[in-house]
């Protein structure tokens, strides 16, 4: 499983990659092999305010519908239109062209929560027990 050193995870299995008082998320490898083949995804408007730990989208694929949960209260400053048009990238590309929205941060201490990847690793473990 592909798990980037450089990034952060939640226990919903989102990814967040910091860039100063902003983060970029997408969902990880583990979710998207889960899903299976994405077929859908809705994403939130720009200017749209999130919680922490609270769904802001939807991403559906041939097996089920799962919710997106933001890692990070804030306002999402961009949305990746590409999803829109061509979701196949959550499969193909989850950590690269496939991310889904960048928000800026009300709390950047929020993000000291989230888990890097030794420990999203062992946390995916202990979920497999």
């Amino acid at each position: 499983m592909n798990l980037p050193e450089n990034l952060k995870y939640s226990k919903e299995h989102e990814w967040g990659k910091i860039e100063g008082n902003t983060i970029r998320i997408g969902i990880t490898d583990y979710a998207q092999a889960e899903l299976g083949d994405v077929v859908f995804i809705d994403l939130p408007e720009t200017g749209t305010k999130v919680e922490q730990d609270v769904a802001f989208g939807t991403v559906e694929s041939v097996k089920a519908v799962s919710d997106i949960y933001s890692p990070v209260s804030g306002t999402i400053i961009e949305t990746n239109s590409d999803l829109l048009d061509s979701p196949e990238l959550i499969n193909e590309d989850c950590y690269g062209l496939a991310w889904m929205v960048v928000i800026e941060m009300d709390n950047p201490n929020e993000a000291d929560l989230l888990m890097d990847a030794d420990a999203y690793e062992d946390f995916l473990a202990s979920e497999a027990k």
